[in-house]
C-alpha cells in the first residue's frame, strides 16, 4: 500500500484539487500550474493525485511505455508483439530543478561507444513519464535549456536525440504539473502557455481549519501505514469516480452555445493565441464529466475560465495574475437566454454539489468524512505552519502615460531638508539598452554576460576537472588515436583510457546579481523626476527579469541606506517595493554605496561564481555629515578597488547642471548614462562605453 499522504485527506484547497482531478479525468486539459507560498499542500496534492490516476497498459520490457494496442513503430525498442504487454500503475516521474540535458533526455553510453565500437542509448526522465505525470517542483527555477527541451516534448509530443552520432526519437506525451513559489521569481511565458491550467493556493487563516491540518498531518507522521488504511474507502472511491468520468467524456456534448460563451470570455478577456479557448473547451468538458453529465452548462464554463485563463491574460511581468470575476459574469450574462443547456428535475449534481471543488464538509471534523477543510500542509515541510504572505504587486504598471506626473496634485518638498512625501507612481517602462559585466564568468545560466557554460556553443576542449561533464568527442578521439598500436588495439573499439577524455568548453551568458542601489532623497522628490526615476528602475528591473538575474535593492534618503530588497529572483517584488517608496530628507549617498559594499560581500560568500552589477540611480548630490562628497569618493572607490562593474544613470535635470552623478562615475570606474540614453533607441553607444571603461581600468 503507498504511503504517500491521501489526496482525500487533505484539507481544503478546492480549486488545486479540483484542477488536479479534471486532468485525471482528461489529460488532454494539459496539466496544471500551482503558485503560492510554502507550504500549502501543493507537493503534497501532486504526489496524492497521481495514486488516484487509473493503470496503464504497457509492452512488456519496452523502457518507452508503449501501449500494446498501438505500439510506436519507431520505438527504439521496437518492434513490437501487440499482444505482449502489462498492467502498471501510472508513473509520476520527478524532474529536479538542477538535473542535466542528459538526465532529461537521455545519452549515449560513451564508454560503451568507445570501448566497443556500440551505440547504446540510455534513456532519460521524459521517455519515464511518457503516458504519465512529469513534476517539476520549483519550476520557476528550472534552468531554460532545460525549459527549451521540456517545451519541444509538449508540443510535438516526442523527444528527438541529435547528438554524438546518436539519433534517437520517441514519444514523449506526459501530464506536466509544477509548482512555484512566486517569491523566488515568474516563470518564462512560453513554458507558462503550456500549463492548460494554473492555480492561486494559500495557507487559511482560519484557526479551526489550521488546528485540522496539524491533527492530520501529525497522525500522518506517527504512523503513515495506518493513516492511509484509515483514508483508504475515500481515496478507493474517488477513484472509481474518476474512472467513471473518464468512461462518460466521450458521451459529453459540447454545443455551439458553450462554444460561443467560451470564445467571447476569451475574446473579452484579451487572451493570446487560440489554446485558451481549447483549453477552456476541455476543461469545461470534463466539468460536466465529472459532474455526471453529457452536456456542459454556463457553470463549467465559468469554472473552466477560472482555471483556464488567469495565467494567459497577463500582458506583462509586473501584472498581477488572476481573473476579474465581474467582468466574466458580464460576458456570460450576455448570453442568458440563450442556453442550449437541458432542464429538468432528473439532472445530475454539478461540480460545486459533491466532491473537490465544493460541497458542504461532513460534520464529523476527525474522520476520513471530512475531505474538505481547507489548508494543508506539505509532505517536505512539516514544520509551523507559515501565516506570512508573500509581497505581490497589485498592479506596477500605470494607470495612464501621465501617472507618473500627475500621481497627486500636491506640492513636495524638493529639498534635502524636506519631509517624507507619499509615494508617486512610476512612469511607464520602456526597453533600456543592455548592461553586462566585462569579461568572461562562470556564473548561472542566464541572458546578460558572457560565461563558459554547460550549454552554449563550443568553443574549444580541455581535460576535465572532476566529474566529466559534457564529452568533446573529436577531441577525446584525437587524443586516443596516436596510442592504438601501443596499447594493443584489436577491435573495431578505440582503446580509451581517462587521461584521454576532454570535454567540451562552450561559451553562452549568465545571470547576474543585479543591485540597485536608488536615490530616494529631498533632491529626488519632485513628482515629475520621481515617477520617471521608478519608470527607468521599472524598466531596468524588467530587463533584469529576462535576462534571468537575480536582483536586489538598496535605497537611501534621510539618516541612512535601508535593503530595500535583499537579493532575489523575485523582479514581482521588486516592482512592489518600488512602487511603494517613499522619498524626502537628505542624501546620504556615502551611506548608500557602503551599504551596497556590504550586501555585495555576504553575497560574495552565498554565491561566488554569480557576479554583480551595481546601478546606482542617483543626481549625484550627497548631504549630511562633514564632507558628505569626499565620503562617498572614497565609498565608491572602495567598490571599484574589488572589480565591481557599475553603471549610473544620471537624474539630474533642468537647464543648470552640476555634473556630480559624472564624478560618481569616473570614482566607480563606470560609465554614466542620462535617462534619455538609458533607452535602447538612444544613439548613446552605452554597452561600447561599459566596455572601453573596463579597458581602461584593467590597463
Amino acid at each position: 500500500m503507498s504511503t504517500a499522504y491521501p489526496f482525500t485527506a487533505i484539507v481544503g484547497m478546492d480549486d488545486l484539487r479540483l484542477a488536479l482531478l479534471l486532468n485525471a479525468v482528461s489529460p488532454a486539459v494539459g496539466g496544471v500550474l500551482v503558485r503560492g507560498e510554502k507550504g500549502t499542500a501543493k507537493s503534497t496534492a501532486v504526489r496524492g493525485v497521481a495514486t488516484l490516476m487509473p493503470h496503464v497498459a504497457v509492452v512488456n520490457d519496452c523502457r518507452f511505455s508503449c501501449d500494446p494496442a498501438a505500439p510506436d513503430s519507431t520505438c527504439p525498442d521496437g518492434p513490437h508483439e501487440t499482444e505482449s504487454g502489462k498492467v502498471r500503475p501510472t508513473r509520476m516521474v520527478e524532474l529536479p530543478v538542477g538535473a542535466s540535458e542528459d538526465r532529461l533526455v537521455g545519452a549515449l553510453d560513451i564508454e560503451r561507444a568507445l570501448s566497443d565500437g556500440v551505440k547504446s542509448f540510455e534513456p532519460g526522465l521524459l521517455a519515464d513519464a511518457h503516458r504519465g505525470v512529469l513534476y517539476v517542483d520549483e519550476v520557476n527555477l528550472l534552468h531554460d535549456h532545460l525549459v527549451d527541451l521540456l517545451l519541444d516534448a509538449a508540443a510535438m509530443g516526442a523527444t528527438y536525440i541529435e547528438r554524438e552520432g546518436v539519433s534517437v526519437r520517441h514519444a514523449s506525451r506526459f501530464l506536466l504539473v509544477g509548482t512555484m513559489n512566486p517569491e523566488e521569481g515568474e516563470l518564462r511565458p512560453q513554458l507558462l502557455d503550456r500549463f492548460g491550467l494554473t492555480v492561486e493556493v494559500a495557507a487559511s487563516r482560519e484557526p479551526d481549519e489550521r488546528v485540522e491540518v496539524v491533527r492530520r498531518r501529525l497522525a500522518y507522521d506517527e504512523d503513515p501505514a495506518a493513516f492511509t488504511a484509515k483514508w483508504a474507502a475515500e481515496e478507493e472511491a474517488l477513484r472509481e469516480r474518476i474512472a467513471a468520468a473518464r468512461a462518460l467524456l466521450s458521451s459529453v456534448r459540447l454545443g455551439d452555445g458553450a462554444l460561443r460563451r467560451i470564445a467571447a470570455v476569451c475574446a473579452g478577456f484579451e487572451v493570446d493565441g487560440m489554446r485558451a479557448d481549447i483549453v477552456t473547451a476541455r476543461t469545461a468538458t470534463a466539468l460536466a464529466a465529472w459532474a455526471g453529465r453529457t452536456d456542459v452548462l454556463t457553470e463549467d464554463v465559468r469554472q473552466a475560465a477560472l482555471l483556464a485563463l488567469p495565467h494567459r491574460r497577463r500582458r506583462a511581468p509586473f501584472d498581477a495574475p488572476g481573473l476579474d470575476e465581474d467582468k466574466l459574469d458580464e460576458i456570460l450574462g450576455q448570453f442568458e437566454g440563450e442556453d442550449d443547456e437541458p432542464e429538468g428535475p432528473g439532472e445530475p449534481d454539478g461540480p460545486d454539489d459533491d466532491g473537490p471543488g465544493g460541497g458542504e464538509p461532513p460534520q464529523d471534523a476527525d474522520g476520513p468524512g471530512t475531505p474538505d477543510v481547507p489548508a494543508q500542509r506539505e509532505e517536505s515541510d512539516a514544520g509551523s505552519p507559515q501565516p506570512q504572505t508573500p509581497d505581490r504587486p497589485e498592479s506596477t504598471a500605470p494607470s495612464s502615460p501621465s501617472a507618473g506626473a500627475d500621481a497627486s496634485p500636491e506640492a513636495v518638498p524638493g529639498g534635502d531638508g524636506g519631509g517624507e512625501a507619499a509615494p508617486v507612481a512610476a512612469a511607464d517602462p520602456f526597453r533600456t539598452r543592455k548592461f553586462d559585466v566585462p569579461g568572461i564568468g562562470e556564473g548561472a545560466d542566464g541572458r546578460r554576460s558572457r560565461a563558459r557554460t554547460a550549454h552554449g556553443r563550443t568553443t574549444g576542449s580541455r581535460r576535465p576537472r572532476g566529474t566529466l561533464g559534457k564529452l568533446h568527442l573529436a577531441a577525446t578521439v584525437q587524443a586516443a588515436a596516436p596510442h592504438q598500436r601501443a596499447r594493443g588495439r584489436r577491435g573495431p573499439g578505440l582503446v580509451v583510457r581517462r587521461d584521454d577524455l576532454r570535454e567540451a568548453v562552450r561559451e553562452g551568458r549568465e545571470g547576474n546579481l543585479v543591485l540597485f542601489v536608488v536615490d530616494a532623497s529631498g533632491s529626488m522628490a519632485a513628482r515629475k523626476r520621481m515617477g520617471a526615476v521608478k519608470g527607468a528602475v521599472l524598466s531596468l528591473l524588467l530587463d533584469a527579469y529576462q535576462r534571468r538575474d537575480k536582483i536586489g535593492m538598496i535605497t537611501f534618503r534621510g539618516a541612512g541606506a535601508e535593503v530595500a530588497l535583499p537579493p532575489t529572483s523575485s523582479v514581482d517584488v521588486g516592482a512592489a517595493r518600488l512602487e511603494r517608496l517613499p522619498t524626502g530628507g537628505r542624501t546620504p549617498l556615502a551611506a548608500g554605496l557602503l551599504q551596497a559594499h556590504e550586501v555585495l560581500r555576504v553575497e560574495r560568500l552565498r554565491d561566488p561564481a554569480r557576479r554583480p552589477l551595481l546601478v546606482v540611480v542617483t543626481d549625484g548630490r550627497a548631504t549630511g555629515g562633514p564632507e558628505p562628497l569626499a565620503r562617498a569618493a572614497r565609498a565608491a572607490r572602495l567598490l571599484a578597488d574589488e572589480g565591481t562593474a557599475s553603471v549610473v544613470v544620471d537624474c539630474e535635470s533642468g537647464p543648470v547642471r552640476l555634473g556630480l552623478a559624472g564624478e560618481l562615475a569616473r570614482e566607480l570606474r563606470g560609465p554614466a548614462v542620462t535617462l534619455d540614453e538609458l533607452r535602447a533607441d538612444s544613439v548613446s553607444a552605452l554597452v561600447r562605453n561599459v566596455r572601453n571603461t573596463s579597458s581602461r581600468r584593467a590597463a
